[in-house]
């Protein structure tokens, strides 16, 4: 058996989605463990760009089962909306499997998950209000409705309406807004559900076999890890487990069945929402980061804050998820920068400290400690074909991530697309 979780190591962005769909080739099922469509992954093949949001990367192989797991919150019209869009781009989604004990976002998810971030004022998250809080809570509260719950349609329906009335009472009365259309919403929905029902089913019977059978299974985490509920930056964080320590129980599978984590890296530093970030550029230098790596959100297009590469923040990653090994992305964007900057440490009111504190406020406080290194021309990156081809001080870049983390680099990407991947080590 070889199971491989590929998750974000940083704030989120970092490529998973590219590097999910290379690894895919040799796994024998692509499995999402957490989130929702607040998450966005980009996969290009030749001159076609994919941009997924609930279905698992590995959708562009069709002989592969592509699992979203009970860990997922799903809305069914931004899925079915995914789907038709696959579709018509020629991609089937007929290995599409959908856990029944996922838990489903309905209208009112959204529309109080916009009106709590309009409520809050100059104290905004940032949330991308698509829902997934609300989800989250109603799931925690026990008052959330399961993909398994509209196996029986008249009970759906009656839960529904329930939650429905109950989120309208919280609309109206709390924030004197204008109630949902409760027949409408009940009509449209039961409507996704029906097209997506042929999906549904006891992920744990196919995780089970899975494991029984020595298949490769691939775990795919959505956002990264300081945006998890518990280890990241909060409360400017999402409202799952993006780690690996959100694998057992967001995909059905024993945690003793994990054998590697890959954590994908970018070569610096980026974010989007709010929260300290200690090594942010706001000057030239992080303009032309930004445009030169295209650092736009997905589901937003949201511009993303953007910085040098921080190693604090890295190893506290690496410690948090047990990272076996690193998938380096992003190394063309800091081409032609004459001097490229590293934090590997941080400066606490006069203190040098190397860890990565819980309170925002004193994270605020933190100025960065770099070193130098030399950087490259993208003309010599472009003519690479593998990576001992790429330019030396590219090379020592890398390397120096290597030493600096404890964690082999076995992938090295420079560009989009899967011909500009590297492959360091097989990692199934």
């Amino acid at each position: 058996m070889s199971n491989l979780v590929i998750l974000g190591a940083q704030w989120g962005d970092e490529g998973k989605g590219k590097i999910t769909d290379f690894l895919a080739k040799e796994a024998s099922m692509v499995v999402r463990y957490q989130g929702g469509d607040n998450a966005g992954h980009t996969v290009e093949l030749g001159d076609q760009k994919y941009k997924l949001h609930l279905v698992p990367s590995g959708i562009l192989y069709k002989d592969k089962p592509c699992v979203i797991g009970n860990g997922v919150v799903v809305n069914p019209k931004a899925l079915v909306k995914e789907m038709d869009y696959l579709n018509d781009l020629g991609v089937s989604t007929d290995n599409l499997v959908i856990s029944d004990r996922a838990h489903i976002i309905f209208p009112y998810h959204l529309e109080i998950d916009r009106l709590e971030e309009e409520a809050r004022g100059e104290n905004k998250i940032g949330t991308t209000v698509k829902g997934i809080g609300p989800c989250y809570r109603d799931k925690v509260e026990r008052s959330g409705i399961r993909m398994c719950d509209y196996l029986n349609k008249k009970d759906f329906e009656d839960k529904l309406r329930y939650n429905i009335k109950r989120k309208n009472d919280l609309i109206v009365k709390y924030y004197d807004a204008e109630a949902l259309d409760e027949d409408a919403i009940v009509e449209e929905y039961m409507g996704h559900m029906e097209r997506i029902s042929k999906y549904i089913t006891d992920i744990n019977v196919v995780m089970r076999q899975a494991v029984k059978d020595d298949a490769k299974i691939l775990f795919e985490g959505a956002q990264g890890t300081l945006l998890d509920i518990d280890y990241g930056t909060y409360p400017f964080v999402t409202s799952s487990h993006p780690t690996t320590c959100g694998i057992a129980v967001g995909a059905g599978i024993s945690p003793y069945s994990l054998d590697n984590a890959l954590g994908v890296v970018k070569a610096y530093t980026t974010r989007v929402g709010m929260g300290p970030f200690v090594t942010e550029l706001h000057d030239e230098m992080g303009d032309n980061i930004r445009e030169k790596g295209f650092e736009y959100g997905t589901t937003t297009g949201r511009p993303r804050r953007c910085g040098w590469l921080d190693m604090v923040m890295l190893n506290y990653s690496v410690q948090i998820n047990g990272l076996s090994s690193m998938a380096i992305t992003k190394l063309d964007t800091l081409s032609d920068i004459e001097k490229l900057k590293i934090c590997v440490a941080y400066k606490l009111d006069g203190e040098v400290i190397d860890y990565f504190p819980a309170s925002l406020e004193t994270l605020g406080r933190c100025e960065p400690i770099y070193i130098e290194m030399d950087g490259w021309k993208m003309e010599d990156v472009l003519k690479a074909k593998t990576y001992e081809e790429l330019p030396e001080n590219a090379r020592l870049y890398v390397e120096k991530m290597e030493e600096l983390s404890g964690v082999p680099a076995d992938i090295v990407s420079v560009g989009p697309k899967r011909s500009e991947t590297f492959i360091r080590k097989d990692l199934f």
